[in-house]
C-alpha cells in the first residue's frame, strides 16, 4: 500500500521530510515556536523550500533560535548577517527577527510563556480541518487575522494574516493534512 501525502510536499526530499516529521505537529516549546516565527517571517514573499534549505544557516547565525540571544543582537550583527549567504540577506527581515525576539520575550514574560499566549487563541485545542485536497486549505482565516493583529499590536513585524496562518499550520494549531494523509494520524487531537 502506497503512503499518501499532502500534494504540496511532493516536490523535493526536503519537503517530504519536513511534512512527514514536523509540519502540523503541535508545538508547545517556546524556543521551537520562536524558530517557526523566525523561519515563517523570513519566508514572507519567498518559497518555503528556500527557507528549508537555509534553515541550518538560520540556526547557526541566530544562536540556535535562542530568543534571548537573538534579542541582544546589535546593528553590527545585522551588518555581518547581510553578508552571509546562509540566510536570506534582507535587512528588514533580519532586523525584524531581532525585533520579534524582543516582542516574543515580552509576551513570554507577560503570559508565563509564549506557548500559553499562542495556544489560548485556539482555546488550547487543535483546529482539525479534514481536507480532501490541500487546495481546500485557506490562506487566511478570522483566527489568523486576529492573531496577526495582536502580534502587530505587540510590535511584531513580517507576520501578517497569511504568514500567521502558515505558522498555525506548521506548529500544529491547525491540522490541514488531507484526510487520507499518512501524517494526519500523528497530528489529530486526542
Amino acid at each position: 500500500m502506497e503512503n499518501i501525502r499532502c500534494a504540496w510536499c511532493l516536490g523535493s526530499p526536503e519537503y517530504i521530510h519536513y511534512h512527514d516529521t514536523e509540519w502540523g505537529t503541535p508545538i508547545y516549546d517556546d524556543q521551537a515556536l520562536f524558530e517557526c516565527i523566525v523561519l515563517e517571517s523570513a519566508q514572507a514573499g519567498l518559497s518555503w523550500i528556500t527557507i528549508l534549505r537555509k534553515r541550518e544557516g538560520y540556526r547557526a547565525l541566530f544562536h540556535g533560535f535562542d530568543p534571548i540571544k537573538v534579542a541582544n543582537m546589535t546593528d553590527l550583527d545585522v551588518e555581518r548577517l547581510l553578508l552571509d549567504e546562509r540566510i536570506v540577506r534582507h535587512r528588514a527581515k533580519i532586523e525584524a527577527t531581532i525585533n520579534n525576539a524582543k516582542a516574543f520575550l515580552k509576551i513570554a514574560h507577560e503570559f508565563g510563556s509564549f506557548s500559553q499566549y499562542y495556544w489560548a487563541f485556539s482555546d488550547n485545542k487543535v483546529i482539525d480541518n479534514p481536507l480532501r485536497r490541500h487546495t481546500e486549505a485557506p490562506a487566511v482565516t478570522e483566527l489568523s487575522t486576529r492573531f496577526a493583529k495582536d502580534l502587530k499590536k505587540r510590535g511584531f513585524k513580517f507576520l501578517g494574516p497569511t504568514t500567521c496562518y502558515a505558522f498555525m499550520q506548521a506548529t500544529g494549531m491547525v491540522n490541514d493534512h488531507i484526510a487520507n494523509c499518512m501524517a494526519r494520524k500523528t497530528t489529530s487531537p486526542p
